[in-house]
């Protein structure tokens, strides 16, 4: 897959899909399944619209995890633009800016997409303007909700890791790097990696999570360790396992939370739970 920007030479009758895409949740495939049989571009931008806004604004995956997904899917072209620098063209010429760059045989879009000054820009417009070659993507609704980023994200903050899980079609994950921490776990008998939870990414709730690193069964306590008191740190013990983790980049996939954090009257006490939470993990 190769990403394109205002520098390279661009494709000619592709496929074209419009979207920020964050997550690539399972609505997200079925609209990168709605395109012909031809070569696939993904049209989207560098960072959230929402952040040209002002808004906070916090992400499933950060980009460069993203188009990893996205490839998995078939797309074979992403086109990275800067939204700044897009933000007060209006629909129509946006639309026709991207025309004349790839002369597609077809636009595919969720029925939700807007682009444009003051989003004006819509389904309506799309299928107003192109006819039968735009292909409109339904929403994917799951027990009675349409499946989005914004809700995933609720899931997620909500500590609601299983259904996130089942709307993305994989395992909600983070990547960060292993850094030095109190060696507490070690003390124990249960050494583990610290980690710094990830900029930007959606904040899931302080507590135990039942977690996979290397596809190994883990567990991992997020939090400020309340036993203790410490910075906030994702601090992860992969039973069974050997080596020296420092500085490696380590990506955690979520199984399920297990427990709120929660303050212990001494060590002992944390040890003792420390192995009941092992146990549930290795099941």
């Amino acid at each position: 897959m190769k990403i394109l920007n205002q520098n390279t030479d661009f494709p000619k009758n592709v496929s074209l899909i419009l979207g920020f895409f964050d997550g690539i949740h399972i609505g997200h495939q079925e609209v990168i399944k709605n395109t012909y049989n031809k070569e696939k571009v993904l049209v989207t931008f560098s960072t959230s619209p929402a952040e040209y806004f002002k808004k906070e604004y916090s992400y499933i995956y950060n980009r460069k995890k993203n188009y990893e997904l996205i490839k998995t899917f078939g797309v074979d072209y992403i086109y990275e633009q800067d939204f700044s620098k897009i933000a007060t063209i209006n629909a129509k010429d946006y639309l026709v800016q991207l025309i004349e760059k790839f002369e597609p045989v077809s636009i595919t879009s969720g029925f939700n997409h807007n682009f444009g000054f003051n989003r004006e820009g819509n389904s309506e417009f799309l299928k107003k303007y192109l006819g039968e070659k735009y292909l409109c993507t339904e929403p994917t609704i799951i027990n009675g909700e349409i499946v989005s980023s914004t809700l995933i994200k609720e899931y997620l903050s909500n500590g609601n890791i299983e259904t996130a899980n089942t709307l993305l079609s994989r395992n909600f994950s983070l990547q960060s790097k292993v850094i030095e921490g109190m060696q507490l776990g070690r003390t124990l008998g249960f050494p583990t990696a610290n980690l710094k939870y990830p900029e930007r990414i959606i904040k899931i709730p302080y507590g135990v999570y039942k977690v996979r690193v290397f596809d190994k069964p883990a567990v991992l306590n997020w939090g400020i360790k309340p036993t203790i008191q410490s910075e906030e740190v994702l601090e992860v013990h992969i039973p069974n396992f050997e080596g020296d983790l420092y500085n490696q980049n380590l990506e955690i996939e979520f199984i399920s939370k297990i427990r709120n954090e929660k303050k212990f009257n001494n060590l002992e006490e944390l040890k003792e739970q420390i192995k009941k939470d092992i146990e549930i993990c290795l099941k």
